[in-house]
């Protein structure tokens, strides 16, 4: 879990995977995001109405942190909530994201996802050629981004 919020701590986006009960899927990226104790993501519902009637629809949802330049992250599988200003946990959570935002982009609830599950995410150029090191997938990613 380390390693996770890690990736977490430093990932600028996250992007979120819903679907809705017609199995009809959303992804989306995500700005204001946090590791949460007890295993859980919290992340800031600023602009996602498609995302919360999603998971009021269906609550599975993956969220994946990935590091462009090293190409390497996280995917995250579990159960989403919306967590609205009345219930106990809001206050708490509300901290961590105003903490983040210093009170610049308003939100409206908080979407709290339950990990389940977590697998690595790397570039297929690791596997295939496995003498590839980070500092390689990093000064070539600049070059096609041009960093």
């Amino acid at each position: 879990m380390n390693d996770l919020k890690a990736y977490i701590d430093k990932s600028v986006l996250c992007w979120l995977a819903t679907s809705s009960s017609d199995n009809i899927p959303n992804v989306s990226p995500k700005e204001v995001f946090a590791f949460y104790p007890e295993n859980a993501i919290i992340i800031a519902n600023i602009a996602s109405p498609l995302s919360v009637k999603n998971i009021k629809e269906n609550d599975n949802v993956c969220v994946s942190f990935i590091d462009v330049f090293v190409q390497k992250g996280f995917k995250i599988n579990g159960k989403a909530e919306i967590v609205s200003k009345n219930d106990l946990e809001y206050a708490t959570m509300e901290s961590i994201i105003l903490g983040m935002t210093e009170g610049k982009f308003p939100f409206s609830n908080i979407i709290k996802i339950s990990i389940d599950n977590v697998r690595k995410i790397i570039a297929p150029k690791y596997i295939l050629y496995p003498e590839t090191t980070e500092e390689d997938q990093i000064k070539s990613a600049k070059k096609t981004y041009g960093v």
